[in-house]
């Protein structure tokens, strides 16, 4: 009889994020197994219940988000008694509280999967009106996976033993590429895949503009609070003709516009992993980024990127006009990208570690 995995993640699709396309691309590869997957209903017009790939989606509807972890347990509960669920499966570590109960009321093992990417003070500062059962939702998994060493290291000091790191991955059928060269490198492109937010530096990127050649732009596919505040910055600094903000891009839209690039760029202060790093590592761009959470998990310096400082648009300056003008180690570090994601970041050996740790934990 296949294993039966209650799954909790705050959002799911169509709302997502890299947690959301991980779960996703773990269950649609693990067939031996069936997933029930509790979310909270960020749009009442969708439905409470409905298949998503080899997931059953329940959409848990409230006035407010912050009543999830309480009613995603109530309903996990009466799911319980009626399937009898093998383990649960909390994905980010504010989705625990219900795993964690479960496992104290119904003995239910679970697993534990970090995907953060906010700052941890933050994270902490968010639950500290429940921070001693936050730190038992960590004590008490059965299993924890990280997506960085550094997600790990913080599993570690909140008490958790037994730890793997599994990072997330890339779709290697949509997001496939060849090493490439610079060609023009006075009218290059920068690119990234961001939510406009403070954490991803991009106002950094705007102020390094100036700095460059005027040929080079800087080609934005995302969108988010920071974005009248990004323009307003880019007019500021008469780079606006430079800018393209372009919202949300479909992945379908994304590859190709990553393929014409020419460097990806996201100067982070914080980053759980980063999987628009690894899909533009795929498709063969070089990756400038910052040496911040788990980056340095894929990005070597001079290998298979470029590490810039923290806040500071000289010196991606800098790294970006060192990219262009050094023609052996772009395609050097293009190669490299290539290859790291092919043999470490491929979701099909992914899920295999997942089903092994599925598998094992009872």
């Amino acid at each position: 009889m296949n294993k039966r995995i209650l799954v909790f993640s705050f959002a799911y699709y169509p709302f997502v994020g890299g947690a959301e396309v991980a779960i996703k691309e773990i269950t649609d590869r693990l067939k031996d197994f069936e997933f029930d997957l509790l979310t909270h209903s960020f749009d009442n017009s969708l439905p409470t219940k409905e298949k998503i790939g080899n997931v059953t989606v329940i959409r848990i509807r409230s006035f407010t988000k912050f009543l999830y972890p309480i009613k995603s347990f109530l309903k996990a509960s009466r799911l319980h008694f009626k399937n009898r669920y093998d383990l649960s499966w909390a994905v980010m570590a504010n989705t625990g509280f219900a795993s964690l109960f479960l496992k104290l009321f119904f003995g239910l093992p679970f697993i534990l999967t970090i995907q953060e990417g906010d700052p941890i003070p933050q994270i902490k500062r968010r639950v500290w009106f429940v921070y001693p059962f936050f730190k038992m939702v960590f004590k008490m998994a059965d299993k924890v996976t990280a997506i960085s060493v550094f997600l790990a290291d913080f599993a570690r000091e909140m008490g958790a033993k037994n730890i793997s790191v599994i990072p997330n991955g890339v779709d290697l059928e949509i997001f496939v590429g060849q090493p490439k060269t610079i060609s023009d490198s006075k009218n290059a492109v920068l690119i990234t895949t961001s939510r406009l937010v403070k954490k991803n530096g991009l106002a950094d990127v705007i102020q390094a503009l100036p700095l460059l050649p005027v040929g080079v732009t800087f080609s934005i596919l995302g969108d988010g609070p920071l974005l009248d505040e990004l323009k307003e910055l880019s007019l500021k600094l008469n780079v606006s003709d430079r800018v393209n903000f372009m919202g949300f891009v479909r992945h379908e839209k994304a590859v190709d516009l990553l393929r014409s690039a020419d460097v990806f760029i996201r100067p982070s202060l914080t980053e759980g992993l980063g999987c628009s790093f690894l899909e533009a590592m795929s498709v063969g761009l070089p990756l400038i980024a910052t040496p911040v959470g788990g980056i340095p998990d894929f990005l070597k310096d001079g290998e298979t990127g470029l590490f810039c400082d923290v806040n500071n648009p000289k010196d991606i300056a800098d790294k970006v006009l060192r990219l262009m003008n050094d023609k052996e180690l772009y395609k050097k570090i293009s190669k490299n990208g290539v290859e790291i994601v092919r043999e470490k970041y491929d979701w099909n050996g992914i899920s295999s570690r997942f089903a092994s740790i599925f598998s094992s934990v009872s």
